[in-house]
Order: structure tokens, then sequence, then C-alpha cells
């Protein structure tokens, strides 16, 4: 039986995170494309960054190994043992397909698959680095690197037209092919289907039934930049808007220092990380979305598919899911007095909102988790040839 491998990177995990016995479960990153292969009658491999996971147990039937794949380029020690580890896999496993993700991933993957003659190599961008706007560094060496593995990779799967349209400018192996994949997927009954006490979800949250709740999720780094959806809540002046910030990361401090010296400290609510996000989100009013990058921003589509309206920064991936003007709006990430001004439109209008929502709940539809999954059998078999 032919092997087929699916390789990503993560952070670095703790010690805790890494000697982890729980089951794996893939996401939807992952899953349709593992599920596909499966049906295929490839026999699997997923990395994982664990310590021993030949002794873990996973919900699809996978072999799993150590990938060994974390998110830095420079981490030398840790890209050779990943490249040694799944050259191993490859020739014990006979692996005919590699399917790698992200930067560290899909670095390794190639690589990897190149030297040790894998027959088909797919490598899916969830957002490449030298986007619009990008520093000069990430414009020029990252896309020299990107351009020069292309050479070694058999189908790029792009994730937003923005990239869709730069790595149909690469020269790929053979009669290699770009596709377009509408993001990872996202199980949208799980949020239609939600059903919560509005009143009790607010007053544990200690708000009142005609506040108007914005909110947010995500790491609390400078990327995110809370910052200007922040400084627009304060640009409101109305104390009944409320900012919830679902989230962990190095900015909290910052964060909670601008939002005092902007003198709105009571409306902005940090919530730490939550395991609530669906719930919360019906509760909330609108979602903010002031990020300054993102591939396919999985955050929005949650907040989507739970009918919030949006405001959203103008940027690759946000502008692929957003109608403007439809189901939110669109605006300069860096512009507070453009995110004020749309939220006090959605503030003062309430019809507006509903409007907003239901075209959301709509255009999500498309971005379903089997829509992807369909869409991943049809490039499979192309690129397979099976």
């Amino acid at each position: 039986m032919a092997g087929y491998v699916f390789i990503g990177n993560s952070s670095k995990p703790t010690e805790e995170q890494l000697n982890s016995r729980e089951m794996v479960r893939p996401g939807n990153v992952s899953r349709p494309c593992i599920q596909t292969a499966l049906e295929m009658g490839y026999e699997v491999y997923l990395g994982t960054n664990r310590n021993r996971p030949e002794e873990l147990e996973c919900d699809l039937p996978v072999k799993l190994y150590d990938s060994h794949t974390y998110r830095s380029i420079t981490a030398f020690k840790d890209n050779l043992t990943a490249y040694k580890n799944l050259k191993k896999v490859i020739k014990e496993g006979n692996v005919e397909v590699i399917h790698c993700n992200t930067p560290v991933g899909g670095m390794v993957g190639r690589l990897c698959g190149k030297m040790n003659g894998v027959k088909k190599v797919i490598y899916t961008a969830h957002g490449f680095h030298f986007y619009k706007g990008a520093p000069l560094f990430n414009r020029t060496v990252l896309k020299w690197a990107e351009m020069f593995m292309a050479h070694w990779t058999d189908a790029i799967l792009t994730m937003n037209e923005e990239d869709f349209q730069s790595a149909k400018k690469f020269r790929l192996r053979k009669s290699g092919k770009v596709y377009y994949v509408p993001g990872v997927g996202i199980n949208t009954e799980e949020f239609f289907s939600v059903r919560i006490d509005k009143q009790a979800k607010r007053d544990e949250l200690g708000l009142f039934m005609d506040d108007i709740v914005c909110i947010s999720m995500g790491d609390l780094i400078p990327r995110k930049n809370y910052e200007t959806s922040i400084k627009a809540i304060a640009l409101c002046n109305n104390p009944k808007v409320h900012y919830l910030i679902c989230g962990r990361g190095p900015e909290l401090d910052n964060l909670k220092k601008l939002a005092k010296e902007l003198g709105v400290e009571n409306q902005i609510h940090f919530l730490g990380f939550r395991t609530d996000i669906k719930e919360l989100s019906k509760v909330a009013d609108i979602f903010l979305f002031t990020t300054l990058q993102e591939g396919m921003p999985r955050s929005m589509m949650e907040a989507m598919a739970s009918g919030l309206p949006c405001i959203a920064s103008k940027i690759r991936g946000n502008v692929d899911l957003l109608e403007e003007g439809i189901g939110g709006y669109l605006v300069p990430a860096k512009d507070e007095n453009a995110v004020a001004d749309r939220l006090e439109r959605l503030v003062e209008n309430l019809d507006l909102r509903e409007e907003m929502r239901k075209a959301n709940l709509e255009r999500i539809k498309g971005f379903d988790i089997r829509v992807v999954k369909k869409r991943m059998e049809e490039i499979y078999k192309e690129v397979l040839n099976k």
C-alpha cells in the first residue's frame, strides 16, 4: 500500500503538551485532506509534535509520527530532526505523496520530498509572508524562497485571491498547477445550532441587554492590531458600547494601559483564553477585526457563522470573506476614525445589523468544511491521477 504524509507545524510545545497522552483529533486544516487520502486507499502518516506518538490514539485510522516541526525557520537543530524523522517515514512507509503546510512544514516536506524521490508533493499556503504591505525582507528573501521551492512542488493550494494570483506566477514541477480552496473549512452547523440564554450569559459577563457588544478573538500580539479597535471604541464616546477580547498574549499589559489612558477601561473586557467562543459570539452584536495580516481568518469565519456583522481591515483573506456593505464593512487596518464611523452606523441601526447578520449566515455556507472536502477530493483526483 502506498503511503501518504500530512505535515504542518505548530508553536514549540510546553513540557506538558509534549508529553500529553490525549487522543489526537485532527482539525479542519488536516481532516478533509486525510479523509480524502484514506478514501483513495493510501496508508496515512500524520505528523504530530508530541513525544512517543506511536503510543497515541487518533480518531482517524492513521499512523502518527514525530514531525518535530515548529514555527521557526532558524531552529536549525529542530528542523534537521524534522527532516530525518520524515525521511525515515518516507523510506519505511513507501510514501508516494507528501501534503505539507505552513512555512516550516512546507520547507521540510518539500526538501525531503525532493531529496528522497517522492512522486507527488502538495503544498498548502495558508498565507504567503510576502503579502501586500509586507516588510522588504518578506517581499524579497521569503518570496524568492517560495519561488525556489515551487520547483519541487506538484500542486500549490491557496486560500485567498491575492495568494492565488501570486502563486500562478511560480514555476512548479513538471505539469504542476495552482489551485484555490475556500479556506480550511468551518463546520457551519456547529455555529448555526447554538442556542443560549442571552440574558444569563450577559449577566455572567456583567453586561446589560441594551449594551452593544463587540467581540474579537485571537492571540494578543502586534499583528492582530487590537489597538485600533480600542481607539475606535473610545472615539464612539458611548458607554453602552462594550468590547470583548478573547485571547492571551504578550500585548495584554499594553492594551490594558491603552484602554485606561483612553478612559474606556470599563468598556474593554479582556477575557483571556475561552472555550465558549460560540456562546460568546451569540451574545455579541458586532465582530471587530482590525488585524494587519491574515491568510483566510478562521475567527472571522466563525463570527460570520454566528451571524455577526463584521467591521474588518481591508486586507487579504478578509476581502475574500466579507462583502463590503452587505455583511459588514472593510476599512484601512489602522484607521480608527473609519472603524468608529462604521461602528456608530451599526450601533444606531438594528435593522442594518439584522440584514448583515442574514447576509453573513448565507455567505459563510460557501466556506463550509463539506465544500472544502469536496474541493480537496477534486484536486487530489487530478493531482494524484486516481
